[in-house]
């Protein structure tokens, strides 16, 4: 038995992405740190939250890389003056991945109680109807 790509389906077409899409998020880290949460803020709203304890703003960084929304997380190297009897709060560095689709635009993020909250919103699409003229040749 022969596998089918997804975007080689002849009803596909134009869909190779989403192939691409699908490799890629099945590629994610599924560590489960840090853990957060998903959730619909409206309409058209998201909230992407995550635990981010101990981090400052300046250990966070937000990018977009190619319609991925990309969150790293990465502590300042300490200085060694402190002593720790018993280390049981991890200080380790995170990076989270989230594809976004077409029309998704992050508007904004705040830290809040040891939480970082990403907004997102998605443009409503055009819905439009396109007749296309025939052509004699």
């Amino acid at each position: 038995m022969t596998k089918l790509a997804l975007g080689s389906h002849p009803f596909l077409l134009g869909f190779e992405q989403l192939e691409r899409l699908v490799e890629r998020t099945a590629k994610t880290e599924g560590n489960g740190y840090p853990p957060y949460n998903i959730e619909q803020t409206g309409p058209t709203g998201y909230r992407i939250t995550l635990a981010v304890a101990g981090f400052s703003d300046d250990d966070l960084s937000i990018t977009i890389e190619d319609r991925q929304l990309v969150i790293r997380g990465r502590q300042a190297e300490e200085d060694g003056e402190r002593i720790f009897l018993h280390r049981g709060i991890a200080a380790r560095q995170f990076q989270r991945s989230f594809v976004l689709a077409d029309g998704v635009e992050v508007t904004g993020a705040a830290t809040k109680n040891g939480l970082l909250h990403v907004d997102l919103n998605k443009a409503e699409p055009d819905r439009v109807v396109q007749t296309i003229n025939i052509r004699k040749e």
